[in-house]
């Protein structure tokens, strides 16, 4: 069986920084301590290198099927390791959304011949879908649309979203939080012209308290996506300190940028929920010990789409998340340990993913190794297949310079090395 050694690197855990061996035998790490001996085994030496545990981005469109022409699992797969990220979760609501078992297994088909990196698949909630059957698809969660965006998924009707809440099945609940009779009387407001006024807070503030008021009475597990504003973290706050069983997420975007941006970036700014005011960031980087996880809701599309009379919502993410985390954390905005616990740790306990998230023994050999004091500005060409990003321009500092999923080197100095279908797809500890 291969062994791999990694010599001197700066490993970074949730809970410490020390310099230290890892010693990966197969696609497990066998052992970590500051010094290894293992005679027999490939050598990485890492000085001056940090090692963190491979990022795992539980909030991804893969556009894979129906919408190829943005994005596929082969393209969006390469964008996630050129990122850092060696296991992405990917959404539901695709032009066929993935509502059924025979929908999840046409997208597993495609996912096992394209996928470079390691993967998993979240069911879309319907008014029907919710029966214990779910369980035992092997799905990370189910995703329940509140309010209308990208794709025909939604869930409006309190009987068929309360029957989500008390379904028979242990998967985690996802929700997209905007009230829909909200979003469709503001967007009737001809007065409204940008997209943040025609999807203001109130639309997210309705529905996150709709959402945690079922968790709190039914027990549910509950997952907020792409947590926005400052009255959703503390409500979110407070109802985990009542006890309630909720996890919460943040954007790079809702992070990195705001309605000061909406003029500059005009259509590609597009994204839902909308960005918010400048306060409203504030908040989410004052509250960051509250939230969950950080992940990038990877929506790309093209440059043409973009530019058109009616532009969708949505941007590219997976290459720019760990730069800008790496960037922020050079400013004192966050340690590497909190950035080790939102892109690693937690995504893998929110979501059960086993063996994943941790540089620890018996745990699948996913790492990404960083310069950190290098500087470099984010620009083409990217992986992603629409090729454009928001932060394109920016100057960061933390350059990706090696990934390592499941023991083997599928990025070296900027060059994709992993081969169409060597992604897995992940085990789950849930049914």
């Amino acid at each position: 069986m291969n062994r791999l050694l990694i010599r001197n690197g700066i490993i970074v855990t949730p809970d410490e920084i020390f310099r230290g061996d890892i010693l990966i035998v197969g696609e497990t790490i066998a052992r970590v301590a500051p010094a290894i001996r293992a005679a027999d085994a490939r050598v990485i030496d890492a000085s001056g290198w940090h090692i963190l545990p491979g990022l795992i981005d539980a909030h991804v469109h893969l556009r894979d099927p129906g919408a190829t022409h943005k994005e596929d699992f082969l393209t969006g797969t390469r964008a996630a390791l050129a990122g850092g990220v060696t296991t992405a979760l990917d959404m539901p609501n695709n032009v066929t959304p993935t509502i059924s078992r025979a929908a999840l297994e046409e997208k597993r088909a495609l996912a096992h011949d394209k996928a470079v990196c390691d993967y998993g698949f979240f069911i879309g909630a319907t008014e029907e879908n919710w029966s214990v059957e779910i369980g035992t698809w092997g799905a990370v969660g189910v995703k329940l649309y509140m309010g209308a965006t990208t794709g025909d998924l939604l869930v409006t009707d309190f009987a068929a979203t309360y029957r989500h809440f008390v379904a028979p099945h242990h998967l985690p609940l996802v929700v997209h939080a905007e009230e829909n009779d909200a979003l469709k009387f503001f967007a009737g407001d001809s007065s409204r012209r940008r997209h943040s006024t025609r999807r203001p807070p109130l639309t997210a503030a309705l529905a996150v308290s709709r959402a945690l008021a079922l968790a709190e009475e039914t027990g549910r597990p509950l997952h907020i996506a792409h947590l926005s504003t400052a009255r959703e973290i503390e409500w979110v706050r407070d109802a985990k300190a009542r006890g309630v069983n909720v996890t919460c997420e943040v954007t790079p975007q809702h992070l990195f940028l705001s309605t000061d941006d909406e003029e500059r970036l005009g259509a590609f700014g597009i994204v839902n929920p909308p960005l918010r005011a400048p306060d409203d960031v504030r908040a989410l980087w004052q509250n960051l010990s509250h939230i969950d996880l950080v992940a990038t809701d990877h929506a790309p599309h093209t440059i043409e789409e973009k530019q058109s009379a009616k532009p969708p919502s949505g941007m590219p993410g997976l290459e720019t998340m760990l730069p800008l985390l790496l960037t922020a954390a050079g400013e004192k905005r966050l340690t590497l340990q909190d950035l080790a616990r939102l892109t690693a740790r937690n995504p893998a306990r929110v979501f059960h993913l086993a063996h994943k998230g941790e540089i620890a023994t018996g745990y699948d050999a996913d790492l990404v190794f960083v310069r950190l004091e290098e500087e470099y500005v984010l620009q083409k060409p990217w992986q992603t297949k629409c090729n454009w990003s928001p932060f394109e321009g920016q100057r960061v500092r933390g350059k990706i310079v090696h990934a390592i999923r499941r023991g083997h080197t599928v990025l070296k100095d900027g060059e994709i090395l992993a081969e169409p279908g060597t992604g897995k797809e992940i085990e789950t500890g849930q049914g």
